[in-house]
């Protein structure tokens, strides 16, 4: 019997979530489809322009993404307490940016006038408009349902674009998160689809490293932050140019035909992750084969499991194999 999304989404556990979109019809979400010889290659330009538009709407950070030719990554960090700290005025115009809510949200969004007895109906409706602008689930919604309407359109054809509901997976600790991170972000490299990151398009090691060679960092993409200090603000506990050295470093393992080694300074990570390079290389070629469940050391699972009472351990051989 499958999992409800709710226990698998429970942001008591992690913030952090990867997702998986499928396409369900022989007609590729993108690419060169073989057959017809049709070039479906700017799909990965709607899937990708309107991800990075929902993470400025939705209290929801996106830590990395690859658009590929027949489904879509994405590792998601949930922020709540930004969507709890929002006015009941900033969740509104959120909201409005996609969908255009009803008659009294759109007179309180005007600055008009709110009766006494509407005031309950509002303060409710708000609530729940604050609840889905930190929801996965919403957030996956808001991208796949325009993204279907819009390639059916194309195909002039009607019926199911998506295989179903999107995959997630919890990621309950560091390791987890940088190895499910550099999994996304070397998919076209995988795939042969590129040679290098950098030259993977519709990804966000690219868009990551396009904003360091002009030494910022991406705007649209939840900040690496260095390491962890008191009072840090939002990001990820790392450092850029270790992450990103990393990337490129596994990348060229993973290439067919194409010797290469973790140096050192890549391999600080590894250390405080405590990951052996062995078992990196095998964690980004294969994470979704280790893994069909949340994701973490043995301790973070230990603690999962026993939050959600769960007799079963699952995936906790796995974990003790690959996470030290």
């Amino acid at each position: 019997m499958p999992t409800p999304r709710k226990q698998i989404v429970s942001l008591a556990d992690t913030p952090y979530y990867h997702c998986v979109s499928r396409c369900v019809r022989r007609a590729f979400l993108c690419g060169n489809d073989p057959f017809s010889g049709e070039s479906y290659e700017h799909r990965r330009g709607w899937v990708e322009s309107r991800a990075l538009e929902l993470a400025s709407v939705f209290a929801i950070d996106i830590c990395a993404y690859a658009v590929m030719s027949n489904h879509a990554h994405l590792v998601l960090r949930v922020d709540e307490d930004e969507a709890q700290q929002w006015t009941d005025q900033q969740v509104v115009n959120q909201w409005h940016q996609l969908y255009q809510g009803n008659l009294l949200t759109q007179r309180f969004a005007r600055g008009q006038t709110i009766t006494s007895y509407e005031q309950g109906t509002l303060d409710s409706i708000i609530t729940e408009y604050r609840r889905r602008l930190a929801d996965i689930s919403w957030f996956m919604r808001a991208l796949n349902e325009p993204i279907a309407r819009q390639a059916n359109q194309e195909d002039g054809c009607t019926g199911r674009f998506w295989e179903g509901r999107f995959k997630s997976q919890a990621l309950l600790d560091e390791g987890a998160l940088l190895a499910c991170m550099a999994y996304v972000d070397l998919n076209p490299v995988r795939a042969k689809m590129a040679k290098t990151p950098e030259a993977s398009a519709h990804t966000s090691i690219r868009l990551r490293i396009a904003a360091a060679h002009k030494g910022q960092q991406a705007k649209e993409l939840l900040p690496f932050i260095g390491n962890e200090r008191q009072h840090i603000p939002k990001g990820v506990c790392f450092n850029l140019k270790d992450y990103v050295a990393l990337v490129d470093q596994t990348g060229r393992v993973l290439r067919k035909n194409k010797r290469g080694s973790i140096d050192s300074n890549a391999e600080d990570i590894l250390t405080r992750l405590n990951i052996s390079a062995e078992n990196w290389l095998q964690l980004t070629t294969s994470f979704e084969h280790f893994f069909t469940g949340p994701v973490g050391s043995t301790q973070s699972l230990d603690d999962y499991q026993q939050h959600h009472k769960r007799k079963r351990r699952h995936g906790i051989t796995t974990s003790r194999a690959l996470f030290g």
